[in-house]
């Protein structure tokens, strides 16, 4: 039995958003590339994400130096065409600094939730909720404060 083109285009659109978690299990940055539009919009930025692919690329490199086996394991997705849903979890041991916080040798899971809008093969939009308390709690410290304006200058 063939597949329709409309399931096709489903089979591309999950391999699409697939890809942008293995540009993090697979150390590969490069991989945005293929997984997102060039003016893809990513919602919301990290601190210090600029826009684009080429944004988060930085912030990927930032997780595998920190945890060198960070893996984002896919737990559920819901789709309909031109949109996917996922429920994931960002696995790795705390190997060096991430948001300012130093090594501290503890494995950590950090359930993530996301909504992909497609364009096409490649996702357009991303909005993203990342449990980032529950990583800090695990992690026994806190990202440090920012200085105070009056400081910084």
């Amino acid at each position: 039995m063939t597949d329709s083109p409309e399931q096709k285009q489903l089979r591309r659109e999950r391999q699409a958003v697939e890809t942008l978690y293995r540009a993090f299990s697979d150390k590969n940055p490069d991989l945005m590339d293929q997984a997102v539009t060039p003016d893809w919009d990513d919602i919301p930025l990290a601190p210090g994400q600029g826009p684009g692919p080429e944004g988060l690329k930085p912030i990927i490199r930032g997780f595998i130096e920190a945890m060198p086996d960070v893996q984002i394991t896919i737990h559920d997705v819901l789709q309909v065409p031109g949109r996917l849903a996922v429920r994931a979890e960002i696995t790795g041991t705390h190997e060096g600094t991430l948001f300012g916080i130093p090594a501290t040798g503890k494995q950590l899971s950090i359930p993530i939730h996301e909504f992909h809008q497609l364009r096409g093969d490649r996702i357009e939009r991303t909005w993203h909720l990342e449990d980032w308390f529950g990583a800090f709690v695990q992690m026994g410290s806190f990202p440090p404060a920012p200085a105070p304006a009056s400081e910084a200058a």
